[in-house]
């Protein structure tokens, strides 16, 4: 393989893309629970580390090569063994080798986010061999997908932590291995990433026409509207627009008129990220599955899309929307009943035997009496009544909650959400926070509910434990934002860990699917058929065509005036 097929290998290189990023940054380490950290870096680096093997963008669980030149392991799943290359460097010219994998895996999981203890709970050592080889040895056998999960484990240098303390947020800028460096930055006002020319790995395969622009520019911003307004003054080149309102209604600027902008909605292969109201079931009066169904229910979709979302929306039926083979649907049979079968007696009777629906309304906006009266007879089941026009307990205490948000574009999102809540009794409020505080209260779990985010992937692994498993379910910083903790949840990602082959990982899906969608952890709100993006044409260029499964931008996108 040369290069990928959706890359330009002659793409130039040189000139900027500036983008925006909406909220504030105060620390460049991306591994640990403290901090704001900054845009361009990701749970696993980011732009400034290179990967032991790295994804491309048109395939779905697939990857290549690029700190290491290859992996192996045994027919058991044991452990799996990495080669790393002798020419691979970090930036100030010292080798990669295994012992800064090992010293990273020893302390992202010992003082790094809860995500990454449960991520590698499996990993029992990690070794260097002769041969600049690196070894991870497994605690159990036939978790087929443990050793492609090694793969993504972050890679720091060694020599620069010694001395340094890790567990504390920091704007010193770390030394990397990647396509870029941290250039100039203003703490909260913009961060430049300078692309790295003399970088070892440039002329892999896997790396030929990407990481093009000299500089990107990150732009930062107190909220979307300022954003925004700041694409359409020419100061951000690029933008993937996530508000309907916008892309229906204000891409008539006079730079998009002149063709200045071009816009597209782009439809991508493979799983879609789906967007929630999250219960926190930490809180006493979301404990009980009958009062969250029944909320649940004051939510309505038809509506919100017609009136707010200009009809962009879709809404989710699944966790593992768009791969079919792992979305709960109608009734479950075959191996995913056996599955459920087997805990039966802790399931709710009508899973086994009924299909998963969510409440729909005919979108005229009018109350849905029917729905109204089977979400009051839930909220009475689970205990509370209606006095006075309030829904209360028995004791007397009114049902109130509040949603936390740190943007108020989701303001006409809840707003009429609330309205539905009130013709239940309940007084649900908005609660709008700054983005510091919002990032602290929601890693703190100090929220009733929130607007949350899942993004599966086609081969669901070791993840789910850290988005649904009981052991994580109270760590600050995790990503079990509902708080779930149930022993057949636990038992269903176990089954997918270890799941011998694709179709026993299908099943193992659908059946965990099935039961999160029965218990009503959230409330299903949409997600986006197709990614809208635009960009300034004289400033930026994408691929033609883009990659199939991401946009890519700025990775395979290039400046047209750069030198070739």
């Amino acid at each position: 393989m040369a290069h990928f097929d959706y890359v330009n290998p002659d793409a130039p290189k040189g000139g900027r893309a500036r983008l925006a990023s909406i909220g504030t940054f105060d620390s460049f380490n991306p591994f640990i629970v403290k901090g704001n950290v900054g845009a361009g870096f990701t749970l696993f680096g980011g732009l400034i580390y290179d990967e032991l093997m790295t994804s491309p963008l048109d395939q779905d669980s697939t990857s290549y090569g690029s700190l290491v030149e290859w992996m192996e392991w045994p027919e058991d799943y044991s452990s799996v063994v990495f080669k790393f290359r002798d020419e691979a460097r970090w930036h100030d010219g010292e080798p990669i080798t295994p012992e800064d994998a090992i010293f990273a895996f020893e302390r992202i999981t010992t003082e790094g986010r809860p995500l990454y203890r449960a991520y590698y709970a499996n990993v029992e050592k990690a070794e260097a061999l002769p041969g600049n080889l690196l070894r991870f040895t497994f605690d159990q056998q036939d978790n087929r997908e443990l050793p492609h999960i090694m793969a993504q484990i972050p890679v720091l240098p060694k020599h620069w932590w010694e001395g340094r303390t890790f567990d504390e947020s920091s704007l010193e800028p770390p030394l990397g291995s990647g396509p870029y460096r941290i250039g100039e930055f203003e703490a909260n006002t913009f961060c430049e990433f300078v692309r790295v020319e003399d970088w070892w790995a440039k002329d892999l395969p896997v790396h030929v026409g990407t990481h093009n622009f000299d500089v990107l520019r990150f732009e930062y911003f107190k909220d979307p509207e300022a954003g925004f307004d700041a694409f359409k003054a020419g100061q951000v080149d690029y933008r993937a627009e996530n508000s309907s309102k916008n892309w229906g209604t204000r891409y008539d600027f006079p730079a998009m008129e002149r063709g200045q902008v071009e816009r597209r909605a782009v439809e991508l292969d493979g799983p879609k990220a789906t967007q929630s109201f999250a219960f926190n079931t930490r809180r006493a009066k979301f404990k009980d599955r009958r009062v969250r169904e029944a909320i649940g229910m004051a939510f309505d979709f038809e509506w919100t899309n017609k009136a707010i979302f200009f009809g962009s929306y879709a809404r989710p039926s699944s966790y593992f929307q768009g791969t079919a083979d792992l979305m709960a649907s109608g009734v479950p049979e075959g191996r995913e009943l056996e599955i459920l079968e087997e805990h039966r007696d802790a399931l709710r009777p009508e899973i086994l035997s009924e299909p998963f629906t969510l409440s729909e309304t005919d979108g005229s906006g009018r109350p849905d009496r029917r729905m109204l009266r089977r979400a009051k007879a839930l909220l009475e089941e689970a205990g509370w009544t209606v006095r006075n026009g309030k829904l209360v307990d028995g004791e007397g205490e009114p049902f109130t909650f509040e949603f936390l948000i740190g943007s108020g574009a989701q303001e006409r999102v809840i707003a009429p959400f609330i309205k539905n809540l009130e013709r239940l009794g309940i007084d649900a409020s908005i609660r709008l926070v700054d983005s510091s505080q919002y990032a602290s209260r929601y890693r703190a779990y100090d929220f009733d509910m929130v607007i949350g985010r899942v993004n599966n992937s086609a081969s669901p692994g070791n993840e789910q434990r850290d988005f649904w498993g009981s052991e994580v379910a109270e760590e600050v910083g995790g990503r079990n934002i509902n708080g779930v903790s149930d022993p057949v949840v636990d038992a269903l990602i176990e089954r997918i860990v270890f799941a011998a082959d694709r179709e026993e990982l299908a099943a193992a899906t659908r059946a965990l699917d099935r039961v999160l969608l029965w218990e009503h952890y959230n409330i299903l709100q949409l997600y986006t058929p197709t990614a809208r993006i635009a960009w300034w044409t004289g400033e930026v260029t994408p691929p033609d065509p883009l990659p199939s499964h991401r946009v890519g931008f700025p990775t395979v996108w290039w400046d047209p005036e750069a030198e070739a």
